[in-house]
């Protein structure tokens, strides 16, 4: 075993199963910020007066230098531990031994939580700018759709007449809140650990909150030990993640229902179908099979990270770091390709209108309509009128009837004597309009409701929301894009020549 492992660290096995691929992920992922940390520790360093203006040269000149795309696709070198010691190697090939100084207080702790939360950050507002791509189709589709009868349901059975927008704008707002979600997460994230060095800071008199300000970090966690032990900043984005995959899986299982032929709410446009090998009919909406199942694997993938923290130690440990980060990764890329799908399969699909008026026309779902008239008109108490309303749909259904056309006005009143001891007022006028699913969305005009009116209001408010969450994701890259700047300005200001 020993001749087939080896003598020194690390072992074949250990080197393929944990050093190799956790290389792999960070030569993708964490070279760009390494590089901006160095810089930005470095800057520090010379204005605290612990490196000399000279010396910080020859070192940012070895940082400059550095081939990060030669890195990105080149193969796991087992004489190294980890690309940050790999990193370290080639400075001091380079530099000599005074880019050793770049370590002074700083460990790859404190280093290595930095670059977790900048790699995070990163993909936080990437996810957001795919996000509000999604919202903004459900803003459009709602606008679209105000006109688009169809019944509501709860507890998978017909409830009530509404609109195909008054859905899309429920969608819009669960949404809105994974967004705010996510923007909670982000500052969480966006908080330096630099300066916590191991885990009690360092003797040398550094400036922490310098350091934070050149990598973009709107804040510091204060605490050492809690800068390079703390996990809940990764715990945090997964459960928003989680949470976004789970709220978005419930309509796409709705969707899937919607598209079937008894269903016939919309046909999705040829991109998005397959095709059968034996059934030439078939048009299998695959597009949004696949977005269920990638969704389940986001709530997944964010639950191991759940438990790859539990029960861990609240210290520097590895099961908080090079294992757990390519699941969160993972869950968030696959998270915004969904967004991305959806978005464009929601805005090329042909929706049936006439057959979901058709089916709303005949359903029994507007009666709830009648009762609230008819407390109106005749002065009844709601549960009277619902009880003659529900006895006259009985009535209707033990006749073999299958929709409100055969709800006469003389049924209704021979209801209404038994139950109340007199016929409702209405008209046959009246009584044709409250059980009109157009009327019945028509009146609804609350705050939350589905009528046009309401949700022309309501869409107003949506599209300047929108304009609002779109400007803090443009505030924060650009924030990020300054800070970048800035750290660039520096170092060119020490006029570093590459020969």
């Amino acid at each position: 075993m020993i001749d087939k492992e080896g003598t020194h660290f690390p072992s074949k096995t250990y080197t393929s199963m944990v050093l190799e691929p956790a290389y792999n992920e960070a030569k993708k992922h964490f070279i760009d910020s390494m590089v901006d940390i160095h810089f930005a520790h470095l800057i520090m360093l010379v204005e605290e007066g612990l490196v000399e203006k000279e010396e910080a040269k020859k070192i940012a000149k070895a940082v400059s230098s550095l081939n990060t795309e030669e890195i990105k696709t080149g193969n796991y070198n087992p004489q190294f531990e980890d690309l940050f010691f790999q990193v370290e190697h080639d400075l001091i090939e380079d530099a000599g031994d005074i880019a050793g100084n770049l370590h002074i207080a700083r460990s790859r702790n404190d280093m290595g939580i930095a670059i977790y939360r900048m790699t995070l950050r990163k993909k936080i507002l990437t996810l957001l700018e795919k996000a509000l791509t999604l919202r903004e189709a459900l803003i459009e589709l709602s606008d679209e759709h105000k006109h688009t009868i169809m019944i509501g349901y709860t507890h998978t059975q017909q409830a009530q007449p509404t609109t195909l927008a008054h859905y899309f704008n429920a969608m819009t707002d669960m949404l809105t809140r994974d967004i705010k979600r996510l923007r909670a997460a982000y500052e969480t994230v966006n908080r330096s650990s630099m300066g916590a060095a191991a885990l009690t800071t360092s003797g040398f008199a550094i400036n922490r909150e310098r350091v934070k300000e050149l990598l973009g970090f709107e804040g510091m966690i204060d605490n050492a030990w809690d800068a390079v032990a703390g996990a809940d900043y990764i715990a945090e984005v997964a459960t928003s993640v989680q949470l976004s995959a789970l709220n978005l899986g419930r309509s796409i299982q709705d969707f899937l229902l919607w598209g079937t032929q008894e269903f016939g709410a919309f046909i999705l446009s040829a991109p998005y179908v397959q095709i059968s090998s034996i059934m030439p009919q078939k048009r299998n909406p695959v597009s949004i099979e696949h977005m269920r199942a990638l969704l389940s694997s986001v709530a997944g993938d964010c639950q191991t990270v759940l438990l790859m923290l539990h029960n861990t130690p609240f210290g520097d440990i590895v099961d908080t770091e090079d294992d757990m980060q390519p699941y969160i990764w993972k869950s968030m890329e696959t998270l915004g390709g969904v967004y991305e799908l959806l978005s464009s399969v929601l805005l090329t699909m042909e929706v049936d209108k006439e057959n979901l008026l058709k089916r709303a026309k005949e359903s029994f779902a507007n009666v709830t309509e009648l009762a609230d008239t008819m407390v109106r008109a005749d002065g009844l108490s709601f549960r009277q009128a619902h009880h003659v309303v529900s006895s006259t749909v009985k009535e209707l259904m033990k006749n073999g009837n299958k929709s409100l056309e055969a709800l006469t006005l003389d049924l209704l009143n021979a209801q209404s004597k038994l139950i109340v001891g007199k016929p409702s007022t209405l008209t046959k006028e009246e009584l044709s309009e409250c059980l009109s699913p157009e009327y019945f969305v028509q009146i609804r005009t609350l705050q939350g409701g589905p009528s046009p009116s309401r949700l022309e209001k309501t869409i107003k408010v949506r599209l300047a929301e929108q304009t609002d969450l779109s400007n803090w994701l443009i505030d924060r890259n650009e924030q990020l894009r300054v800070s970048k700047e800035n750290v660039t300005a520096i170092i060119k200001e020490w006029n570093i020549v590459n020969e």
